[in-house]
């Protein structure tokens, strides 16, 4: 048995990342394994903490009579695989954060919970020996004991809940019989489940031609042990879920374990339907909604082998699955699969290299992928699988792009086009569904002309300027800063500002204009409720509600077939962050939002609201032409050095004054520019410092410098010697410095 213990401390702080070793008493020998919490005394006042072991060995690092003992393993604590120990330290090296950090991020429950359990009362009694102690407790007027005894000549065991509940019988009455001899009580442990009412129905999928041929292709690899990670580019409606299922299925008889990740926003009770009927109480779900004893329970049920598969958002991917098979990313394009907290990992990336690490594959599944994913498929860094058409060849849905410049012109400033009106009249007298979508995501200020389109940019960094409460612009690539104009510089209307227009709003004007519809709300108000996703969605499915409103929770996946129209609001919201990723990520909300329509027997029509029709993303996905659209997008990305032809680092400076935090973000900047013309880093870019895109929080400024270069790994070993310049120099200890790579939302 190994005599001493690598224990990393379990406080959040740089200067504490590094392992300490501790000797394990004879007492505790059995019960210190990798990856365990322990109790260990720590600092010259030996005051308690906890840590986790990551390493056991026979040599001392220290004098052995310095080196101190581990006091007691924490108690409903267990191990993690040394796997999961060996990602964390993956994680924190490539995103930057502390290895407690990483490590908190895939320890999957924190706490263990009480195990929920429940009781049986068992008939002890041959059949013969109880009908006539039945006999004696009716002679005697025992009605109670009687009663509970007929009841378990009927059925044996019960549960006790019922026999004290529905039964009426008394506790005392119980252990009576018990002490008797008649019966016993028993206990098993229940697992708290998140399926209600949810039955299996195993009829089985048929694959069209181009499922199959994926499945095959994925299948034969897999069987040959060529692991690969594989981006499926499938269109709206094509069958992406039916591949995942045949794919997990086939895993599963081969005695392996599938984790299927999709976004938070999209963790809908459509989705998890689907993977039940095939597979039952042996596939389970994790969510933000859920208890903490039901994650809890859904984690030890994966440890224990009674769970196959695993769907849930990127949290979900360090289930601690022993023989994992199959990563499954659906929706691999969504931004919420990057972590916006320490380490700021992406579940793209780091799945592939948990795959890795348990020789499994990956499979990316999305109708409008990230540049990311379809520049590494190019590459021939992913395997590129496409599936071309709609299940049962069904056409993809009209697409009108309705200026709203010229409704302007013609005296209409309501929310709602002339078109989009007069479609929806149409729709709902033929009782079909309509959903009205209003991209909310960017409302973060752009400046824009009502009369024109014009939308004030950057001059140094091609990004729209943010409006600010001080009456000015920030561009927060580079800190320009000019004015809010009273009139459009373009064309000179006053119709020039922010827009605002929000779900309960359109929701009031549509009610106004179609007071005889039902009317569904569908945003961060009405689902804040455990259940309301379903109830929401469910009530849409069963026809309940002709129009559904809302964010971009309902573009995600969702199938109604009586949706004939959609109603895209305001293309253009998301168009003009201040963020390079901006036309990708309209693209994509607009494809997604068009696929929503026609999926039934009707051919489905799409309206798509914007100020600038001319531009390329909005063309092409009025046109759903994904592959011009990432060519004339990676070409811009291209020109610019930005992902993923470059790579991008930014840093953090955060201080509690705004002049110590400025003057440090120009000492690091100096620092690296030092090290650039001693030769010692080449071909980096270097851009700020600038203010982070909400520059002051709860009094704490933060100022951000970006790093460019062609080589990601370049960027991590600049990370690591800006961490050990911060670390060495005590006059860094009233700032604080992060790290995110290739960003997606900013600091």
């Amino acid at each position: 048995m190994a005599k001493y213990a690598n224990i990393i401390i379990d406080i959040s702080h740089e200067k504490l990342d590094r392992t300490f070793q501790y000797k394990i008493p004879e007492h505790l020998q059995s019960e210190v394994t990798i990856g365990i919490q322990v109790e260990v005394p720590f600092g010259k006042g030996n005051r308690k903490v906890t840590g986790y072991v990551i390493e056991l060995t026979d040599i001392p690092e220290y004098d052995i009579e310095k080196i101190k003992e581990v006091e007691a393993v924490v108690k409903g604590s267990f191990p993690i695989e040394s796997q999961l120990i060996a990602l964390a330290s993956w994680m924190r090296k490539n995103y930057g954060a502390t290895m407690n950090h990483a490590l908190k991020t895939v320890l999957p429950v924190k706490q263990k919970k009480k195990e929920k359990r429940k009781r049986f009362v068992k008939l002890e009694l041959e059949n013969q020996q109880a009908q006539e102690q039945l006999m004696v407790f009716v002679k005697k007027h025992h009605r109670a004991r009687a009663r509970l005894l007929l009841a378990l000549l009927e059925q044996s065991p019960l549960p006790y809940e019922m026999i004290t509940g529905k039964l009426n019988i008394t506790t005392s009455v119980i252990n009576t019989m018990k002490e008797m001899g008649i019966l016993s009580i028993e206990e098993q442990r229940t697992y708290r489940t998140p399926f209600v009412n949810l039955k299996q129905d195993n009829k089985n999928f048929i694959l069209n031609e181009e499922q199959q041929k994926v499945v095959t292709y994925i299948w034969e690899e897999f069987k040959h042990q060529r692991h690969h990670t594989y981006l499926l580019h499938g269109v709206t409606g094509s069958g992406k879920t039916a591949v995942y299922i045949e794919l997990i299925e086939k895993v599963i008889k081969m005695g392996k374990q599938a984790i299927v990740l999709i976004p938070e926003i999209a963790l809908t009770y459509q989705t998890v339907v689907r993977f039940y009927q095939r597979f039952g109480e042996r596939v389970s779900i994790l969510n933000s909604k859920m208890s903490a004893g039901e994650r809890y329970d859904q984690f030890e049920r994966a440890k224990s082998g009674e769970l196959d598969v695993i769907i849930g958002p990127r949290s979900a991917l360090f289930t601690p699955f022993s023989n994992l098979g199959v990563i499954i990313i659906d929706e691999e394009h969504e931004i919420s699969y990057k972590s916006d907290s320490l380490p700021r990992y992406h579940a793209r990336e780091t799945a592939i290299e948990r795959a890795k690490m348990a020789k499994a594959s990956v499979v990316l599944g999305s109708a409008t992928p990230s540049i990311d994913s379809y520049y590494k498929a190019k590459k021939g860094t992913y395997y590129l699988l496409e599936l071309e058409k709609r299940i049962e060849e069904k056409p993809l849905p009209v697409c009108d792009i309705v200026d709203l410049r010229e409704e302007l012109k013609k005296g209409n400033r309501s929310i709602l086009s002339e078109e989009l009106q007069n479609l929806m009249e149409e729709r709902l007298k033929q009782q079909q569904q309509i959903m009205l979508f209003i991209n909310r995501r960017g409302m973060a200020g752009f400046i824009s002309c009502r009369a024109c389109g014009h939308v004030l940019i950057c001059p140094h960094c091609d990004v729209s300027l943010s409006q600010h409460n001080n009456g000015r612009m920030v561009c927060h690539y580079c800190g320009y800063e000019e004015l809010v104009p009273k009139v459009c510089p373009k064309c000179g209307s006053k119709y020039i500002g922010s827009f605002k227009a929000g779900t309960q709003k359109i929701e009031e004007i549509v009610k106004k204009k179609f007071p005889k519809a039902n009317v569904l709300r569908m945003d961060f108000d009405t689902t804040r409720d455990k259940e309301s996703y379903e109830k929401i969605l469910s009530a849409f499915a069963n026809q309940e509600a002709d129009i559904l409103i809302g964010t971009q929770m309902i573009v995600k996946g969702h199938d109604f077939p009586n949706v004939t129209l959609v109603g895209v609001l305001a293309a253009d919201l998301s168009l003009y962050i201040n963020d390079f990723h901006a036309p990708e990520r309209t693209f994509q909300l607009l494809t997604q939002a068009a696929g929503r329509a026609g999926r039934g027997k009707f051919l489905g029509e799409v309206v798509i609201q914007t100020y600038t029709p001319e531009h390329y993303c909005i063309k092409l996905a009025s046109q759903q032409n994904y592959k011009k659209f990432y060519e004339t997008e990676i070409a811009y990305r291209e020109l610019m050095n930005y992902p993923p032809c470059g790579h991008m680092m930014v840093m953090l400076i955060a201080s509690k004054d705004e002049l110590i935090a400025s003057f440090h973000a120009e000492l690091l900047k100096k620092k690296v520019q030092q090290a650039q013309a001693q030769g010692k880093v080449l071909g980096l870019s270097i851009i700020g410092p600038a203010n982070a895109t909400v520059a002051k929080v709860k009094d704490i400024y933060k100022k951000v410098i970006y790093f460019k270069h062609a080589d990601y790994q370049e960027l991590v070993r600049l990370k690591d010697v800006l961490e050990q310049f911060v670390s060495n120099h005590p006059e860094f200890s009233h700032i604080t410095i992060q790290f995110d790579f290739n960003p997606m939302n900013g600091f």
